[in-house]
C-alpha cells in the first residue's frame, strides 16, 4: 500500500520537476546468482521482441522463504522516465507477489531460488517496445535490486562490421565498428533529431556508447563510418574458473577447503598488460550454474567461497582493484574490492558464487574522479574477440516514446582492417 501511495505522489511531483536518469540498483549480499535473459538468448541483458517471454531468476540467502514484489517502468532511450501511463506499456498489472520459488535440496548453504516469468497470469505482456526496468521489492516496500531489459520491434535490419581503429595510434589496442540501418517498414524522418543509437560491449552498459548520430544518409539507409566516435578498447580475453564438481579441483582450482561452506581457492592471476596476446575460448564475460550429478542445478548447486588473487605491487592510495563480470552485474562495490596483502605481495578477495562455469576481469578505479580503467590489469588488443549490439531507437516528430525498432549484432571474429 504505501509504494502505490509513493507513485501517486511520484506522478503527481513528476511534471515539476526535471527527469532524472535511473540507475539500477545493485542487490543486498543475501540476493545471489541473479539470471536475467531471454527464452532463447543467454544473457544478463535481455534484448527482447514484442511478445517474447522474459525470465528472471535469483536466489535469497537468507532461508526466510522470504515474499518478494515486482514492478514493471518504461523510460526513454536515455534511461529518463518516459511520459507513458502504465496502462499503455503494460497489459495486465503487476505490484504482484514473485510465487515461483523453490527451496534448495542437499546443500551446505541453504537458499530459496526465486523464478519470475512475464508474461504471466497477471502481467499479460509489454505493449510497446523501448527501455524497460525490472524492480524487485521486499515485504516492506524497499527496493531490493532492479535490472534493464528492451524490447524491440524488429521493424529495421542492423548491420554491423567490426573494424581495427583507423587511427594508426590506437590501431593496435582499439575496436571500431562501421553500421549501416536501413529499414522498408518505415521511413526515418530527420534522422539527426528522430534516431539514436546505443552500442554495447559484451552486454556491459557501463561502458556502452550512446547517442551517436547517423554520419551521413545514403538512399534510405543511415551509414555510420566513423573514425573516432564508435571505437571501444579491446581489452582481453577474460579469466575463468569452473566448479561444478564442488568437492574437485577443476578449472583453474588450486585447492579446496571445507568447513561451514566450501572454499575453492584459484591459481594466482597475474597482469597481461606487458605480455602478447594470446587467444583463450570465453564467453565474453558471462556465467551459467552448474553441477554435476544434480537434475536441477538451479536447486541443488552449492555456494562456495571463491577466493581470487592478482600478483600486483600495491598501488596508489587512490587506486582500487575490483573483480567483475556478468556474475555481479560489473558494479564496483565493497563484496569484489581486493585488498593488498602485504605479506605475499598478493591482492585477494573472496566473494561467495554458486557453482558453475564464470568468466571474470581485474579492472582498476581511480578514487578520486570514479574513472574505470578495464585494461591496466589485462590490456587491450585489437585481436580480442568481443561480442556487440547496436540497439536503434526512433521517436518520430511528435512521438511519446523512444522506439526500439532494430538490433545489430557483431563479433570480432571476423574483424578487418
Amino acid at each position: 500500500m504505501l509504494r502505490i501511495v509513493f507513485i501517486c505522489v511520484l506522478i503527481m511531483v513528476c511534471p515539476l520537476v526535471s527527469a532524472q536518469v535511473v540507475q539500477e540498483k545493485a542487490p543486498p549480499a543475501y540476493i545471489k546468482s541473479i539470471t536475467f535473459q531471454g527464452q532463447t538468448a543467454q544473457s544478463q541483458l535481455p534484448i527482447i521482441q514484442l511478445g517474447q517471454q522474459l525470465i528472471l531468476e535469483f536466489d535469497a540467502l537468507n532461508g526466510d522463504e522470504a515474499d518478494f514484489y515486482y514492478q514493471i517502468k518504461h523510460f526513454d532511450y536515455n534511461w529518463e522516465p518516459s511520459q507513458l501511463m502504465q496502462s499503455e506499456y503494460l497489459s495486465g498489472i503487476d505490484n504482484q507477489r514473485i510465487r515461483d520459488y523453490e527451496n534448495s535440496f542437499n546443500t551446505y548453504q541453504i537458499y530459496s531460488h526465486y523464478t519470475l516469468r512475464i508474461p504471466n497470469a497477471q502481467t499479460r505482456g509489454l505493449k510497446v517496445s523501448g527501455n524497460y526496468m525490472l524492480f524487485v521489492y521486499n515485504d516492506y516496500d524497499e527496493l531490493v535490486f532492479s535490472r534493464k531489459f528492451m524490447v524491440q520491434e524488429n521493424m529495421a535490419t542492423v548491420g554491423v562490421s567490426v573494424k581495427r581503429a583507423r587511427d594508426v595510434r590506437q590501431v593496435e589496442t582499439m575496436q571500431g565498428l562501421d553500421i549501416i540501418i536501413n529499414s522498408n517498414n518505415m521511413r526515418f524522418n530527420n534522422p539527426q533529431q528522430t534516431v539514436k543509437t546505443c552500442i554495447i560491449q559484451n552486454n556491459n552498459l557501463h561502458t556502452a556508447i550512446s547517442n551517436v548520430p547517423p554520419q551521413y544518409t545514403l538512399g534510405s539507409e543511415l551509414v555510420y563510418k566513423y573514425t573516432d566516435k564508435i571505437l571501444f578498447e579491446g581489452g582481453n580475453e577474460y579469466f575463468y574458473f569452473e566448479n561444478k564438481d564442488i568437492r574437485g579441483a577443476n578449472a583453474a582450482i588450486r585447492y579446496i577447503e571445507l568447513n561451514e561452506l566450501y572454499s575453492n581457492y584459484l591459481f594466482t592471476n597475474a597482469p597481461r598488460f606487458n605480455k602478447p596476446y594470446t587467444y583463450n575460448p570465453d564467453i565474453n564475460g558471462n556465467f551459467l550454474i552448474n553441477a554435476i550429478n544434480t537434475e536441477k542445478p538451479a536447486i541443488e548447486a552449492d555456494y562456495a567461497w571463491i577466493h581470487f588473487s592478482l600478483i600486483l605491487p600495491e598501488l596508489p592510495k587512490n587506486e582500487s582493484v575490483y573483480v567483475y563480470g556478468n556474475f555481479n552485474n560489473y558494479a564496483l562495490e565493497d563484496a569484489n574490492k581486493m585488498v593488498f596483502n602485504p605479506a605475499n605481495g598478493l591482492y585477494e578477495v573472496p566473494i561467495l558464487l554458486k557453482q558453475g562455469f564464470y568468466n571474470y576481469k581485474y579492472v582498476v578505479k581511480n578514487n578520486q574522479t570514479g574513472a574505470l580503467n578495464e585494461s591496466a590489469i589485462s590490456g587491450s588488443f585489437w585481436q580480442t574477440e568481443n561480442d556487440y549490439k547496436v540497439v536503434v531507437y526512433f521517436r518520430d516528430l511528435g512521438g511519446r516514446y523512444d522506439r526500439i525498432v532494430g538490433v545489430g549484432e557483431g563479433n570480432s571474429t571476423n574483424i578487418s582492417n
